[in-house]
């Protein structure tokens, strides 16, 4: 008896003639997360990927905690692989499920067979190891509607499988099917929650921030280091580029009106992070923009923003509210280094009355003031690359 995992690919199922590329970027992609616990093979069947290991001292318990947070995986189980000869898969459900049939009080079994060549039909494996497993565990009852356990029997083309209960995966796209992307990361709460949501569905991820030193310090940037750390355990290792701004936000505080300080800065930013997003082969921009959160993102200053984008930008947060961008920050486990109070540059030179109703006239009016277009070639050019690997 092998123990396995048995990975049920879900959402891939409905990509038609793709599906085996979507796979094949699923499977490498648990390959390079599980490379640290040891050597698996991968088998695709059927909308399920069976993950066999074959390393001797492959740890199952620690594979199955990498395996939680791959994007692309509807559900997994560990899973025993026996031969498909119907004696030897009722005395292994007995022996593999022992703990679980134990501590149990009502069961129930359900059956699935993909080879028709076998003699028994769904209904009958369940049937017949219903009894059987009643007979070894007395103290079971069965419940069709709501077991303590739901002893699982598949055959499959090669062999059969048995688990208990299925463990709930990240679900999403695989990392990377969906192309790749900038991801505009401040230091706040939003944005590793927007990078994290797009990764799900399928988006490589690089990421862009903006530093301000003397305005903002190392431990700021540290900070952003940290919340990418967090995001590349689901989406796999990601580049940051850091782009020094403050050259940019003086001009912006000396020569535009105060209303609109912040508006023109996002408008630089994107600008900024369309050239590095053309460096890096990204197709879209990903910021953590909700709709009237803050004065810069009403309709109307998203609309002066947008203004300057020649590529989509994406906007996974933008109707949610802050305790759900909270729930889901607090899930992936970036909330406590977000809420650490070292200043990024978006509180810089915010101004006391920001105007929530511009217009693009009275923008571009004000960004005459300035020459920014040498400026924001330099501070793309300026931009420094760091490589953040997943925890």
């Amino acid at each position: 008896m092998k123990e396995v995992l048995l990975i049920k690919n879900g959402e891939l199922a409905l990509k038609g003639l793709n599906r085996r590329t979507f796979e094949d970027m699923l499977i490498k992609n648990m390959k390079w997360r599980l490379k640290s616990v040891g050597r698996f093979t991968f088998t695709p069947s059927q909308s399920t990927i069976v993950a066999s290991p074959e390393d001797e001292n492959a740890d199952l318990g620690e594979a199955v905690e990498k395996i939680k947070k791959v994007f692309g995986i509807a559900a997994f189980s560990r899973a025993a692989a026996v031969e498909k000869d119907f004696q030897t898969v009722l005395r292994s459900a007995a022996e593999y499920l022992e703990d679980n049939l134990l501590s149990a009080r009502t069961f129930k079994v359900e059956a699935k067979r993909s080879d028709k060549r076998f003699p028994l039909n769904s209904p009958e494996i369940c049937r017949e190891t219903g009894g059987y497993l009643l007979g070894k565990f007395p103290h079971l009852t069965v419940d069709v509607h709501n077991p303590d356990l739901t002893v699982n029997i598949e055959i499959r083309d090669t062999c059969a499988y048995i688990h208990g209960k299925q463990i709930k995966g990240a679900g999403g796209m695989p990392t990377g099917s969906s192309g790749k992307a900038c991801l505009l990361i401040s230091g706040g709460i939003d944005s590793p929650v927007a990078g994290y949501m797009m990764a799900k569905r399928g988006l490589e991820l690089t990421a862009v921030h903006f530093a301000s030193p003397p305005y903002t310090s190392e431990r700021a940037e540290q900070k952003v280091h940290q919340l990418l750390e967090k995001v590349a355990v689901y989406s796999g290792r990601t580049g940051l580029w850091v782009v020094p701004f403050t050259d940019i936000q003086e001009k912006i505080k000396d020569e535009c009106p105060e209303d609109i300080f912040t508006v023109i800065m996002r408008r630089m930013m994107m600008r900024v992070a369309q050239i590095i997003a053309v460096r890096e082969n990204a197709g879209a921009l990903i910021t953590g923009e909700s709709v009237g959160q803050v004065a810069s993102q009403t309709m109307h200053a998203i609309a002066c923003t947008d203004a300057v984008c020649g590529i989509p930008v994406f906007r996974p947060l933008i109707g949610m509210d802050k305790d759900e961008v909270i729930a889901v920050s607090r899930k992936i486990d970036t909330f406590d280094i977000s809420i650490l109070p070292y200043e990024d540059c978006c509180t810089v030179f915010t101004p006391r009355h920001p105007r929530t109703r511009p217009t693009l006239d009275y923008v571009l009016n004000a960004e005459k003031a300035f020459d920014w277009e040498p400026m924001v070639a330099a501070a793309a050019e300026n931009a420094r690359f760091v490589l953040i690997k997943s925890l």
